[in-house]
């Protein structure tokens, strides 16, 4: 069974990639992803990420997310291949200096994540929008620093 993060990270990706209109959609949505709940679980799950309901532009209500960059609507990646990728787009090296390039909105949570694990090779991150700098320490190979990020972020390479 997977664990309740990943599955509440799985529902604001799909709800926020797919105009899902019923609790039965989303419980469809969320069973192709491969979680297996009851709709009074789902319904737990929506009232504590503060979900709505709301029209779209056709006048159809669908569930809505409050305002949280992370899951704009603007992804046509399945919330599976959102969650595998995180937002990550590259990694780049300059001597002691990382840069890692994200999709707007990504870049805190990832350094947030990096800073959580407290690696020595890393002192310390800086993150904006789309872009984090890491600071690594003396002597450190970057291939450490990779295979320590690829523990955060499946996809570095």
């Amino acid at each position: 069974m997977k664990k309740k993060s990943s599955r509440l990270d799985a529902i604001k990706m799909i709800i926020s990639s797919t105009e899902i209109g019923s609790q039965e959609e989303l419980l469809q949505a969320l069973g192709s992803e491969g979680f297996n709940l009851t709709q009074a679980t789902l319904s737990r799950d929506l009232k504590l990420l503060k979900v709505a309901k709301a029209a779209n532009t056709n006048g159809k209500y669908v569930y809505v997310l409050p305002n949280d960059i992370m899951y704009k609507r603007s992804s046509h990646q399945s919330a599976g291949e959102m969650l595998v990728h995180n937002g990550f787009i590259s990694l780049q090296f300059s001597h002691n200096i990382a840069v890692i390039r994200t999709r707007p909105g990504y870049a805190s949570r990832i350094a947030y994540d990096i800073d959580n694990r407290e690696c020595p090779a890393i002192l310390g991150t800086i993150a904006g929008d789309d872009t984090i700098m890491l600071v690594l320490a003396e002597d450190v190979t970057h291939d450490a620093v990779r295979a320590f990020l690829s523990e955060i972020i499946p996809n570095v390479q």
